[in-house]
């Protein structure tokens, strides 16, 4: 990876923007998903920083993993793993509200980011997948999960269906629906909001939030990766991305 898939602002509020920029959709290969986590992780770390907005140039605001790289070297499914986990840890867990910003498709690694983030704001033209199914992959339900109820997460997965803006607002999956030129604003307002009060109670507040949730995400998602590494493995998983590549439907 010579130059990172984002670029970051940072403003004297302390309000840090890391805008991903990888086109044409915005899918990051496994060097990318490493960098990333860097990145986040490094800008949570600053005293300076108050908040984080996540957002994106382009037709949607992630396509996930890079199945290109994948289906030119499966090998790699170890590295793409360890950066998804690292992203969406350095997200969930980061000492700082994270808010995403969100237009366009918001799949797969998408989905980790979101399910991950303190608060969502979505462009009316947002829709949220899991696609790992008809990848060949598992993981992200964990973080699907988090957004929407086990029984909306499992029909999403197992369609693959995508759910639009509209709906995700409906059953609380994500703050806020706005126009797609008003999306940037609105999340930047919101973190404005943040960053005028206390830093210090602000973290606290942040920890505790995170500490009073059910279950440890990170060992959820974790245990969805080892399924990955399966399905991996299965003659399936080869024709998946072979199709995907080749752009045509699959033959089981």
């Amino acid at each position: 990876m010579k130059t990172p898939p984002f670029r970051t602002l940072l403003d004297a509020q302390g309000i840090a923007e890391v805008v991903l920029d990888q086109p044409p959709v915005n899918a990051l290969n496994s060097a990318g998903w490493m960098a990333l986590a860097a990145e986040i992780a490094a800008l949570g770390a600053r005293a300076e920083v108050r908040v984080i907005v996540i957002r994106a140039e382009g037709r949607g605001f992630c396509a996930g993993v890079d199945i290109k790289e994948l289906d030119a070297d499966p090998g790699l499914i170890v590295a793409v793993n360890a950066g998804n986990y690292a992203t969406f840890k350095a997200v969930h867990l980061n000492p700082v509200p994270v808010i995403a910003a969100v237009h366009g498709f918001v799949l797969g690694g998408g989905i980790g980011i979101c399910g991950a983030a303190d608060i969502v704001i979505a462009a009316d033209d947002a829709r949220f997948g899991l696609p790992e199914v008809d990848r060949g992959a598992m993981g992200g339900a964990a973080h699907l999960q988090r957004m929407f109820g086990v029984q909306k997460t499992r029909y999403l997965f197992f369609t693959g269906e995508m759910i639009g803006a509209a709906e995700a607002l409906r059953l609380g999956a994500i703050e806020r629906v706005v126009a797609r030129d008003a999306l940037r604003e609105t999340a930047l307002a919101i973190a404005a909001r943040i960053a005028a009060k206390s830093p210090a109670m602000i973290r606290i507040a942040k920890e505790a939030l995170t500490g009073i949730e059910d279950g440890d995400l990170e060992a959820r998602y974790r245990w969805e990766q080892g399924f990955t590494l399966q399905a991996y493995m299965s003659p399936d998983s080869a024709e998946t991305r072979r199709a995907f590549v080749a752009k045509r439907d699959a033959k089981f």
